[in-house]
């Protein structure tokens, strides 16, 4: 049996082949004076660009190397649980593929495990993108934390550095809407935010287009919060209190003299605030059974068509 290496480090690829010999490269150079056995693991989720080959071609002269093909485009986080579920090491590092992450911060990471800490994110201090990307990215943590009740970094993502028992309760969470960050920091271990460099993109684009994005934040925000649901309660009451307000304001001034013939204005303009805020109220308890609907199907949530060096 093959001893398990003590370090893995994750790496989801997605339209990124041309900087893959540079990040496996430099992930081992900044790994092995640590002195310990490592392993790193490519998860490629549908790359466009024929990022497998390339893979498969690196893991010929690196034994260490490992790569796990899904059978389509999953989406990120569902290839990083693809990742750490196949993980054998008692520290897991997780970082994306672009080189935006820098190798080289590996080991500050790893050094602020202890025993006391289970948890280093990095902390991207300075980040390399875009001052829209980089308000969008401050806008939806900060809804969310709001929404979730739990504080959110948004300088943090999914480069980090996790101990054996962080990653082992993860994998035994079973919803099928993953978002690794959110689950680490739910999960509630003792972490720490460990400034890092953080590079710019030199080879290819994003593949979080608004729409997706949008996508993935609504996704993301009904998974871990029933704030929504309670907003829309809160919402019919308020409306209840307006409408019973307005009867009794309409019924006092009727007695007064005050209306001689009710208003066909005011009546449509209720009756459409009124019925566009019902259907509003149906949608959002709508996305929440259409979520239970997909998590009662009991489906994987990624699957596997190849492997190599397993």
């Amino acid at each position: 049996m093959i001893e398990a290496p003590f370090i893995s480090v994750v790496s989801p690829v997605y339209g990124c082949k041309g900087c893959l010999e540079d990040l496996v490269d430099r992930i081992a150079v900044a790994i092995t004076p640590l002195g310990a056995s490592f392993e790193v693991i490519l998860v490629d989720d549908a790359s466009p660009d024929g990022a497998w080959a390339r893979i498969v071609e690196l893991s010929e002269t690196r034994p260490w190397l490992k790569g796990i093909r899904l059978s389509r485009n999953f989406g990120q986080h569902y290839a990083i649980a693809a990742g750490i579920e196949n993980a054998r090491g008692q520290q897991v590092v997780v970082m994306d593929c672009d080189l935006q992450d820098v190798p080289e911060e590996i080991p500050k990471l790893l050094k602020a495990l202890s025993n006391d800490v289970s948890v280093a994110f990095g902390q991207r201090t300075e980040r390399q993108d875009s001052t829209l990307k980089r308000l969008g990215s401050w806008a939806f943590y900060k809804a969310l934390s709001w929404l979730t009740g739990v504080k959110q970094d948004h300088t943090t993502a999914n480069f980090g550095a996790f101990d054996r028992k962080v990653i082992d309760t993860i994998n035994s969470m079973p919803e099928r809407e993953r978002c690794f960050p959110l689950m680490v920091k739910w999960a509630g271990f003792r972490s720490a935010a460990v400034p890092v460099s953080h590079a710019q993109r030199t080879l290819g684009k994003s593949s979080y287009k608004f729409s997706r994005l949008l996508r993935l934040a609504i996704d993301i925000i009904l998974s871990y919060s029933d704030k929504p649901l309670r907003l829309v309660v809160r919402m019919g009451i308020i409306f209840a209190l307006m409408a019973f307000t307005m009867v009794i304001l309409s019924v006092f001034r009727f007695i007064h003299g005050d209306i001689q013939v009710a208003g066909f204005t005011s009546i449509i303009a209720s009756t459409w605030l009124v019925g566009g805020m019902m259907i509003s109220c149906l949608g959002v308890v709508g996305l929440y059974v259409g979520k239970q609907f997909n998590d009662s199907k009991g489906r994987p949530y990624y699957i596997i068509s190849e492997r190599i060096n397993e």
